[in-house]
């Protein structure tokens, strides 16, 4: 039931265009505006002018997130595009109900829990090997996602939402510094494959520069396929041919030194791939409801757990750091649980009413002390919280990091969009698909190497464990705010921080983007930016025994902010990582 509305191909290189055709002209951006109409905020400001436009359209919510995904495959290519797969939390203005769509990658069928276990040692294949191969990439879910979210939820066919991101990937757009330093730190890579040589580097093989205009030709003709064929044609077909062929065989330069294994993922793993709607996890906290993913994404159970902790704490009140160091152990305390429990729920028992029950909170919150509490900190026993006789397990392993794009849509309805999706590292596996313009994933690293890892070992099949955490905050049945963030399992962090910057300390949502952060994932220090670090709170925390590793930034969040007067708020960072952008359709002050 659709939401309600308002009304062969050619190598990419750095070219001018033709003196007919005028040349694109970077967009300015703002990391808030407030109006009314609809609101888009994301990482990349040609992405939200995409969503935008849909928007000014007749388009709603959900319409607006796919366009603005599909630019940010042009614009942000190495963060999330075609190749990968994510997470959707849809608020239904019409229903007043929130559900999610989980387009997570999955693993070929003939993945085993050896998959990164070398054959002729018996030892485990080192990250950066596992990552750039084929046994890295799992069938990408974000076009099915495209199509599952359009068909129930959206107004327009796939074609009028891809539009804009098909102009912008023919057109071109003008390079950022951003986008020229994440090419640079994945140089030695893309340089190793055919395909993501000529795809995304200049004809001399270094980055495209800040300043010059980038076109993706190849991407525009597979979005042209999109539009005319469908998703389908994305797992049937020339594309699903040439994504199971670029696993088989990736394309390596000739003379390169990389050794690049070989996977197994085939043109049937594409074809039986399918996303998959789910309800989604509900905690109440501070008289609001906190809707989130729910597994194989461990983001909805783990921010969802931390709260349900620190809803026994007056936290507004509290000397900030003291209210910060509660943060951390709860944060510490979830973790724990996170490795120990969470999977795909499809393979493997996961207690997750156990694990969101206030009473399990309320036993885990008595762990909590005066005092830092030695980490890593052990899993606790949810299943007595879950109904059944399930057995309590030990922590399995975290994420590396990684890195990922999330954008947030709202229509004038009130229909909500929060989604997050991803490549997993910067460029994904770094092997682009010869031909059409996108790189893949290597989303199978997020599972455990580890073959015995109750909760998170490949399978055929099987979504690995995932941090990604879009999340809608819902009051009295209406959208109070939707946001999320990048950042491998810094993401589930930063939501829950700027969760309690808003509900807790009372700063409105660009305050609580913009404000510094801290990170503990159950480890022994405490991952923070300098302005913490340095600040009161942080001469509080090391007070009561913190330890801190100073890092440059922590997430890149964005969200969306349903304001009581009837405007909307769209906020994204002002200065993390460059900034992000926000839009209104029409905008309004105060």
């Amino acid at each position: 039931m659709a939401l309600p509305t308002l009304a062969g191909a050619m190598a990419l290189t750095l070219v001018h265009a033709p003196v007919a055709q005028a040349e694109p002209r970077p967009i300015d951006k703002q990391p808030t505006a407030t109006g009314y109409g609809g609101a888009v905020a994301s990482l990349d400001p040609y992405a939200s002018q995409a969503g935008l436009e849909i928007l000014r359209r007749g388009g709603n919510a959900v319409d607006a997130a796919i366009a603005t995904s599909a630019a940010l495959g042009v614009t942000r290519p190495y963060d999330g595009s075609i190749g990968g797969g994510g997470f959707l939390v849809i608020y239904s203005a019409k229903t007043r109900k929130v559900t999610t769509i989980d387009t997570r990658e999955a693993a070929p069928a003939a993945a085993t829990p050896d998959l990164f276990i070398d054959p002729a040692t018996g030892q485990t294949i080192p990250f950066t090997e596992r990552r750039v191969s084929g046994l890295s990439i799992g069938v990408p879910g974000v076009v099915s996602g495209w199509e599952r979210a359009l068909s129930k939820y959206g107004t327009m066919p796939l074609r009028r939402v891809l539009k804009p991101a098909t102009d912008l990937a023919e057109d071109g757009f003008v390079v950022d510094q951003e986008y020229q330093n994440r090419t640079q730190s994945n140089l030695a890579i893309l340089r190793d494959f055919t395909s993501s040589r000529d795809t995304f580097l200049t004809e001399d093989g270094q980055a495209p520069q800040a300043g010059t205009v980038f076109r993706n030709k190849e991407l525009a003709r597979t979005y042209k396929l999109l539009s005319a064929k469908g998703a389908s044609a994305f797992y049937k077909g020339e594309i699903a041919d040439a994504i199971a062929d670029t696993v088989a065989e990736p394309p390596v330069v000739p003379g390169s030194t990389r050794n690049v294994r070989k996977g197994s993922m085939n043109t049937s793993d594409l074809r039986n791939y399918r996303a998959l709607e789910k309800a989604p996890t509900e905690v109440r906290y501070r008289g609001v409801k906190v809707h989130g993913m729910s597994p194989p994404s461990s983001g909805g159970s783990t921010v969802g757990e931390a709260l349900n902790i620190l809803e026994g704490y007056d936290l507004k009140n509290m000397p900030r750091g003291e209210a910060l160091h509660r943060l951390i152990e709860s944060s510490a305390l979830s973790f724990a649980d996170r490795n120990a429990y969470i999977g795909d729920n499809r393979y493997v028992d996961v207690p997750l009413t156990g694990l969101l029950s206030q009473g399990y909170a309320d036993e885990r919150r008595k762990l909590i002390g005066s005092q830092s509490a030695v980490k890593p900190v052990p899993a606790g026993n949810p299943w007595p919280y879950n109904g059944g006789n399930g057995k309590p397990r030990t922590g399995g392993t975290g994420d590396v990091d990684g890195s990922t794009t999330h954008l947030t849509t709202a229509d004038r309805y009130g229909n909500v969009v929060a989604y997050t999706f991803t490549l997993e590292q910067i460029s994904g596996s770094g092997i682009a698909v010869p031909g059409y313009g996108f790189l893949l994933n290597n989303e199978l690293t997020d599972f455990s190497a580890d073959p015995n890892d109750p909760a998170n070992a490949p399978a055929g099949g099987k979504r690995p464990r995932s941090s990604m955490t879009p999340t809608i905050v819902t009051k009295d049945g209406r959208p109070l705010l939707a946001t999320g963030s990048p950042g491998s399992a810094v993401i589930i962090t930063s939501v829950l921080q700027v969760l309690v910057n808003h509900l807790d300390f009372g700063m409105s949502l660009p305050e609580a983007i913009a404000a510094p952060r801290l990170s503990n994932t159950n480890s022994a220090t405490t991952t923070a930016e300098q302005g913490l670090v340095q600040s009161p709170e942080g001469d509080a925390l090391r007070g009561l025994g913190h330890q801190f590793t100073q890092t440059g930034t922590l997430g890149n969040m964005t969200g969306v902010a349903f304001l009581r007067d009837g405007r909307l708020q769209a906020a994204a960072e002002p200065v993390r990582l460059g900034g992000g952008s926000a839009v209104v359709v029409h905008p309004a002050g105060r």
